[in-house]
């Protein structure tokens, strides 16, 4: 298989190359050369801000090669007509178009158990950038104005964890944790969470496309696929600190002012938002073979990438840095 995938140096798409690159196909990625690519990898340097000039390099390549990809996959997540300029340019070399979107192109709060047939928000494929879930549906209509229904692959992962990762929230817990002593720990301990790692995420993705699926699917793990109390005692686990987990129950957390899931990354508690974002139908997707890794297997691997970066996770200069600042953790531990 020959690949392009736009981006591909960062989280998702870093994923994406490494899982093809393991499969012996044919990589090539375009980005603004700002982060080194894995050997082996043909890169192409380019804007996609820049409009058509900033697409000169793909424009070039596809022509020069003739018959250009069997696949390409993008993560953008900024305005929508990038992805159009891109998507359009591509639609006459390449034979599929992934665009991993989000699950939160369904609006929120919404019930639990949605499909992929739920309704979804307004957008354009021609928009500048607004908010993330217009700019994630209106990249969706680009890629299908692109490449049609039967071409296109809209992959709608919900939360993603693993190596790589430049949100910042598994990192967060992790670093917090390795720091020790008392943990503010959200609980109901056994509260069910929904995610994906992302190296599970790009498996799928590529398997897709080699079988020629097409239209939209939520891409992340079966509800319960992991609980709160699994991923914190495996976060214990992978940095050996002495960190004791004190499990404080959610009206404590929300009536010292503490938001969940900036500040306290991963977590919200039970409720419509939780309903949303936790208890999602991936039905489709386990029955076109999507298998998660278990919860200790992410954590200690996305561990074990932080050390050797010196404990300093990427964070994307367009996201917030999550996390609980130690002082307001310790004013909420007094207060239990």
């Amino acid at each position: 298989m020959r690949l392009l995938v736009l981006g591909g140096t960062e989280f998702v798409g870093r994923a994406v190359v490494e899982e093809a690159l393991a499969r012996g196909w044919a990589v090539t990625v375009l980005n603004r050369g700002r982060h080194p690519v894995p050997d082996g990898v043909t890169a192409l340097r380019g804007d996609r801000t820049g409009g058509a000039a900033g697409l000169a390099a793909l424009r070039g390549a596809s022509e020069a090669d003739g018959g250009g990809w069997d696949a390409v996959v993008d993560t953008w997540s900024g305005a929508p007509s990038a992805v159009r300029d891109a998507a359009g340019l591509l639609a006459g070399h390449a034979e599929r178009y992934a665009y991993v979107s989000s699950c939160s192109v369904y609006p929120l709060p919404g019930p639990p158990g949605q499909d992929e047939a739920a309704a979804v928000v307004a957008a354009s494929p021609d928009a500048a950038a607004t908010d993330y879930a217009a700019d994630k549906r209106g990249g969706e209509l680009a890629a299908l104005a692109a490449f049609g229904a039967d071409r296109a692959l809209l992959v709608r992962a919900g939360l993603i964890l693993g190596p790589y990762e430049n949100i910042g929230r598994l990192p967060w817990w992790l670093t917090r944790v390795a720091r020790g002593g008392d943990v503010l720990a959200p609980g109901p301990r056994d509260l069910g969470l929904q995610y994906v790692d992302a190296r599970d995420l790009a498996a799928w993705t590529l398997d897709a496309l080699a079988a020629g699926r097409s239209g939209p699917y939520n891409l992340v793990g079966p509800p319960g696929v992991t609980t709160t109390g699994a991923l914190l005692d495996a976060c214990v686990a992978a940095t050996g600190s002495g960190a004791r987990l004190c499990w404080t129950e959610p009206h404590v957390i929300e009536a010292a002012g503490v938001e969940p899931w900036t500040e306290l990354p991963v977590w919200l508690p039970p409720g419509p938002l939780y309903d949303s974002l936790h208890r999602l139908d991936v039905s489709k997707a386990l029955t076109a073979g999507l298998r998660c890794r278990p919860v200790a297997e992410t954590v200690r691997d996305t561990w074990r990438w932080l050390e050797g970066l010196g404990g300093a996770a990427p964070q994307r200069p367009d996201r917030p840095a999550p996390g609980l600042d130690p002082e307001r953790e310790a004013a909420v531990l007094a207060a239990r």
